[in-house]
């Protein structure tokens, strides 16, 4: 059972550590506004559905309160012109548009106060967003500085300078060496040019006296 939990454990560190390292903070701050930015167009779609059911509500009531001032001229003229029945119709008429009108009225009541809601969400998103956006700038430009340091510190201390110094005295050594080499075989030039000439002068001196003997 103990070996079960520890097996769980590590598993758990593993993943939790992967998951460190995917939660890069400039790549998770743009899907977060990703996410924000989807969040406003639907909101901005869902206002627009709420317009066009506003206007469809506006056009009813106003149809309504026509046809309730139109029953109650027919209404009065019926009376007028004593047919008594068709003013009974007219009046019955005018009361069933006087209730969808109430009805409609409730129901675009209702419908302004979810589009005011909206709008105030929609613009609240639009804030917040921007205000990430600000943010965002400032995390990258921290998050970026974060990674310069860590690299440089990561470089000195994997720079190990005792290799590179007794390199440097190696290559001296070498160098030394050739400088030696340079010197020696300057050395030996030099002597060969000091050789050579006198040489030619005693055999030059000998020809000239068998030419003179001659």
């Amino acid at each position: 059972m103990g070996l079960f939990k520890r097996v769980k454990t590590i598993v758990l560190a593993d993943l939790n550590d992967l998951i460190d390292k995917c939660e890069d903070p400039i790549s998770m701050t743009k899907q977060y506004l990703r996410e924000l930015e989807e969040q406003m167009e639907k909101a901005q779609q869902a206002l627009a559905e709420q317009f066009i059911v506003e206007n469809r509500y506006e056009r009813l009531i106003q149809h309504a309160q026509e046809m309730i001032e139109k029953r109650a001229r027919q209404a009065k003229l019926a009376v007028e012109k004593n047919e008594e029945a068709i003013a009974k119709m007219a009046l019955q008429e005018k009361l069933m548009y006087e209730k969808k009108l109430d009805a409609y009225k409730q129901q675009y009541n209702t419908l302004t106060e979810k589009t005011t809601y909206l709008k105030e969400k929609i613009k609240k998103l639009k804030e917040t967003y921007e205000e990430l956006k600000v943010k965002q700038l400032d995390l990258i430009a921290r998050a970026n500085m974060a990674k310069a340091i860590q690299a440089i510190h990561q470089t000195l201390v994997s720079f190990h300078p005792e290799h590179a110094l007794k390199g440097f005295a190696r290559m001296e050594e070498r160098v030394f060496a050739l400088e030696a080499e340079a010197k020696a075989s300057n050395y030996v030039y030099e002597s060969q040019r000091a050789v050579t000439p006198s040489v030619f002068d005693e055999e030059v001196e000998k020809e000239l006296a068998k030419l003179k003997a001659e």
